[in-house]
Parts: structure tokens; C-alpha cells; sequence
């Protein structure tokens, strides 16, 4: 286990935990948390809570572990060696049902994934239905075998249809009928600076691809053994997310381009304008009942989709991929301006 406690030299932290209310000295916990690319401004209620104070106000010392190309943090979460993972599609973690893994989403920071499809304005792809008349949709192998499946079932694409992705926006701003995938959040400001246009802009959520994304994931023993430290890091996180998009978020965008060199505050602040302007962190259910919400029915709904598209059989017992103990409770609410 990476749990550790430890005093900051001769002070303790006084915190108000519990029904009674009663404010108690604790020590603070170490927990390491890894995400799934490197850092970035959609990772900024993360970093927002390390540099406000908001992990050491619950007893957490937090060490957010980058991940990247190189990196497999998932998978040292499942084996102990990080506590909290930063997950993406539900899919990922219908997956670890079906393979028998004992994590489980604990709380999802973003109601909407960010997946977008961009195509060309005015030739003829102007609307999400009008892109099946592209033969050039550049996907990638991992954006075929997940989000791709699902527009096959719901819309019509078919498999010929698609061209390999290569992660480069120059094969798409050269052909004015391809269409590329990309994410709201970073890949239109892109194509606009190299091309001078603004694309087109598809969010998949909009259109019916209703996972949650940036979920929060754990093994599920240490659920069992330390629920309170489970709370204690969603509610802090959580409350971080809103410090992040409604406060001052100086120092946390500090410590992001810390651990990313190559991040801009340009692209910061593009990225969280987006996600403002498309509810991707704080919509839907959080009006009432806080960032990182969750409800049974969309996991349901997703999970049916998943179903209909091939990537699952009916009978995966999904509802042991998440569970709704540490979410719900209006935690921030307050704190939205």
C-alpha cells in the first residue's frame, strides 16, 4: 500500500469530519494519484487542490503521478502501487468487470467526455448526420474499437468509411471532405492556428455518447479498509474542480506547466473556456448535486449502448464498475460563482 501518515514538523491539521461535526488534530495521509496523460488544464481541479490547500484542509498529502505515452498508471494503481487513478470512458472500466479486476469509478469529474469529430464548414459535413457522407474519417485504433462502434450502431458509419489517425491535423486541414477526431478542449484551437479556419466542432456527449470521463478510479479494497480516505480525496478534488473553473487558478496552471514544459497559458485558457461553454465538468447533474456526480441511470444508459455497439455481452454484472457512495452530496456547491 502507498498510504502513509506522517506530522508536518510541530503542527496538525484541525479538521471537521463526521456527523458530530467535532474538529479533531490528524496527521496527514500521503496518496499518490496518477492520471492518464500528461498534465493539463484538464486535469486542473487536481493540481487546484494541491496548490490552494484544499488536500492537506482534509489530511491528504496528494502527489499527482503524470501519465503520458511511456506511462501505464492504471495498471500500477490495480497492483498498489498508486491509490487513485484518473480514468477515461466508462468503458475502460465496464472492461475491468468483464476481466475480473477489482477496481471500481468512485466519482466522474467530467459529465461529458470531451471526443469531438471536426470536419470542414461548408462542403457539405456542416451537421453531425451529413458527416456519413465522408469517405476520409480519420480515427484512431482505440477511437474504432470504442466511440466508433457506437456510431456504427446508432448512425450508420460504416467501417470503410475510416482512415488511420495519425495524431497529426495536417491530412485533415489538406482535404477539405475528411473528417478527424480530436478533443473540444485542445484540437479546434489547433487546426485554427495552423489553417486559419475554425472547424467545424461535433462533441460526441452532445449527440448521444453519454459516458462520464476523468472518472476517479480505486481498487476496491482499499474502499473496503478506508472508506473515509476515499471521501476525504473525492470531496477535496471535487471542491478543487470548482476552485479551479470559478476561483483563482494562478497556481495550480503554475504547477501544470511545472510538470508539462510544452503547455501554453494560451491553451490553458482555451481548454477551460471549453469546458465551461460545453458543460463538461459541471452540468446535467451537478446543478444539484455537485461536480463529480454520478447516477445509476446513465450508467445504464451508456452501459446498453455499449451493449447494442458489440463491446459487451448483456449479462456483465456493470453495476460493479462504479458505485455511488462518495458522490451526490453537494459537496462545492457553494463555491460556484
Amino acid at each position: 500500500m502507498m498510504l502513509k501518515t506522517y506530522m508536518t514538523g510541530a503542527l496538525a491539521i484541525a479538521l471537521t469530519w463526521g456527523a458530530g461535526g467535532a474538529r479533531a488534530q490528524q496527521p496527514l495521509t500521503e496518496v499518490t494519484f496518477g492520471t492518464n496523460w500528461i498534465a493539463q488544464a484538464e486535469h486542473g481541479g487536481y493540481y487546484q487542490a494541491v496548490a490552494d490547500g484544499t488536500y492537506e484542509k482534509y489530511g491528504l498529502k496528494v502527489a499527482i503521478v503524470p501519465g503520458g505515452p511511456r506511462a501505464n498508471n492504471r495498471m500500477l494503481m490495480t497492483v498498489g502501487k498508486l491509490d487513485f487513478y484518473m480514468g477515461g470512458s466508462m468503458i475502460q472500466a465496464f472492461s475491468a468487470v468483464e476481466k475480473d479486476i477489482p477496481t471500481v469509478v468512485v466519482a466522474a469529474h467530467f459529465q461529458k467526455e470531451p471526443q469531438i469529430l471536426l470536419s470542414h464548414p461548408g462542403e457539405g459535413l456542416d451537421t453531425f448526420t451529413e458527416l456519413k457522407k465522408s469517405n476520409d474519417i480519420l480515427i484512431s485504433k482505440d477511437g474504432f474499437a470504442t466511440f466508433y462502434q457506437w456510431m456504427k450502431a446508432e448512425f450508420g458509419f460504416r467501417d470503410e468509411q475510416v482512415k488511420p489517425f495519425g495524431f497529426n491535423p495536417a491530412p485533415f486541414i489538406a482535404n477539405k471532405k475528411a473528417v478527424q477526431q480530436g478533443y473540444v478542449t485542445a484540437e479546434p484551437l489547433t487546426i485554427e492556428k495552423a489553417a486559419g479556419f475554425k472547424p467545424n466542432v461535433f462533441l460526441l456527449a452532445d449527440h448521444g455518447f453519454s459516458t462520464y470521463s476523468t472518472t476517479v478510479e480505486t481498487r476496491r479494497e482499499l474502499i473496503e479498509k478506508n472508506p473515509d480516505l476515499v471521501q476525504r480525496f473525492i470531496d477535496a478534488s471535487t471542491i478543487g474542480w470548482y476552485n479551479y473553473l470559478y476561483g483563482d487558478s494562478t497556481k495550480a496552471n503554475a504547477l501544470i506547466k511545472r510538470d508539462n514544459a510544452e503547455m501554453t497559458d494560451e491553451l490553458i485558457a482555451y481548454s477551460v473556456a471549453k469546458m465551461k461553454e460545453y458543460g463538461i465538468v459541471d452540468s446535467g447533474d451537478t446543478s444539484t448535486r455537485g461536480i463529480g456526480a454520478m447516477s445509476d441511470a446513465r450508467m445504464k444508459d451508456f452501459f446498453d449502448k455499449m451493449v447494442k455497439a458489440g463491446l459487451f455481452k448483456a449479462d456483465l454484472d456493470y453495476k460493479k464498475a462504479y458505485t455511488l457512495q462518495f458522490v451526490n452530496k453537494g459537496v462545492g456547491l457553494d463555491l460556484k460563482k
